[in-house]
Formats: C-alpha cells, sequence, structure tokens
C-alpha cells in the first residue's frame, strides 16, 4: 500500500511529532494559543511516559491508551481525512467518512506511540510560527537536529475548532504529510473502492500494532 521512501517519511513525522511534545517545554517562548495547546499535550504525554508503569509490559496498556487519547485531543483526524482524500471526500457516505477517519487515526497514533520507545535525545528549537491574515491559521516551525546531525524542518499547520487549537497537517522538509497521502490515496480511489481503502488502512494500522506487540 506504501511505497518505501513514503513510509520512511511518515516515520519521520511521526519522530518529529514525538520530539515536539518531548521538547516543546524548553523550547518553548511567546505562547500563542496554538503553541499553549501544545504545550498542554506535551505537559500531559510527558506525565504519562515518565511515569514508571509505562516501562513495564503488565501494566503499560492503560497509560499507553492515555497518550493515545491525547494525540486525539491534539489531532483533528476528521480534518486530516477529508484533505487527505481531497475532492472524493464529498462522495463517501458518512458511514465510510466516520470508518475512514476512525482507521487513519488508528493507523497514525499506533505509529506515532510505537516512537516513544525510539526516542533518542534528538533536539528540537522552534524557529517561530506563521498565521493567516484572518488568525485562523497558524503553522509552527521548528527544526529538528538528528543524532546524526542532520537538521530537519518540520511545521505543524493548526487551525481552531470547537474552542480548541488542533493540528491538521504536518509538513517534513516542506513536503506536507497530508499531500503525500492524498496522492498514495487518489492512486487507489482510481481504480479501487472507499471500502476496500479503508480495509488496506486497517490492515496497516494492525500491522503496525502487531510489530509492537500491543
Amino acid at each position: 500500500m506504501f511505497t518505501h521512501a513514503f513510509s520512511r517519511r511518515i516515520t519521520l513525522t511521526l519522530c518529529g511529532l514525538l520530539l515536539a511534545f518531548i521538547l516543546l517545554p524548553a523550547a518553548a517562548q511567546a505562547n500563542s494559543p496554538a503553541k499553549q495547546a501544545l504545550e498542554t499535550a506535551t505537559d500531559r504525554i510527558l506525565s504519562f511516559i515518565k511515569n514508571p508503569d509505562y516501562v513495564n509490559p503488565a501494566t503499560r496498556g492503560p497509560i499507553r491508551q492515555q497518550i493515545e487519547d491525547e494525540v486525539l485531543h491534539i489531532f483533528d483526524f476528521g480534518e486530516f481525512s477529508s484533505r487527505t482524500v481531497g475532492p472524493r471526500w464529498r462522495t463517501f457516505t458518512p458511514a465510510q467518512k466516520k470508518a475512514f477517519s476512525d482507521a487513519f487515526a488508528d493507523l497514525l497514533i499506533n505509529t506515532y506511540v510505537n516512537k516513544i520507545d525510539g526516542y533518542n535525545g534528538e533536539q528540537v528549537i522552534y524557529t517561530g510560527e506563521v498565521a493567516s491574515a484572518k488568525g485562523d491559521r497558524v503553522e509552527v516551525r521548528s527544526v529538528i537536529t538528528m543524532k546524526d546531525g542532520k537538521k530537519v524542518p518540520v511545521a505543524y499547520r493548526m487551525l481552531p475548532k470547537n474552542g480548541k487549537w488542533l493540528v491538521y497537517d504536518v509538513l517534513i522538509e516542506n513536503i506536507s504529510l497530508v499531500k503525500n497521502y492524498r496522492t498514495q490515496f487518489q492512486d487507489i480511489l482510481n481504480t479501487d473502492s472507499p471500502e476496500n481503502l479503508i480495509a488496506r488502512i486497517k490492515s496497516k494500522a494492525m500491522e503496525v500494532r502487531q510489530e509492537h506487540g500491543k
């Protein structure tokens, strides 16, 4: 379903999110509402990761669930899904939209959570924010320094919804995760049905869970 290069980009994206969550409190400067939302998620996720029970396989499950819930609170997976599918989203039935959003969220969350154990002390510096003219979109920008010294720009696009700021896209080296997924999914939808696309995403999410022994 996914190309090797695309899978590597997904991994880098989710690592970037992990690093942002772990290192944001030390790097944060002026607190915009968007950045405050990220900081709130950071504090909660850090408290879960630092819990001694998290490293114990026998007690990890409930803590992992709390981490997953926190990711759900900071990401707008409905927005992520509609932007990823693109214009064809309008042709999905309400049931298909829900099934797609749930499957897509499951895939991204499990990929993200699995990276927590792989954190190796990389560094991140927040370089600023860019807001839309109306102030209804914010792009929080950062640069991650990897173990090999490579510097990777990562930006988080956020929007306000229901009284809070949520992430709806991530850019790695100026390449949009939404656009990358859209290319993959449109190729599938050109020859296949929404149900089969959803099935493929569910299968990939299950594969990711099994890789980590969940």
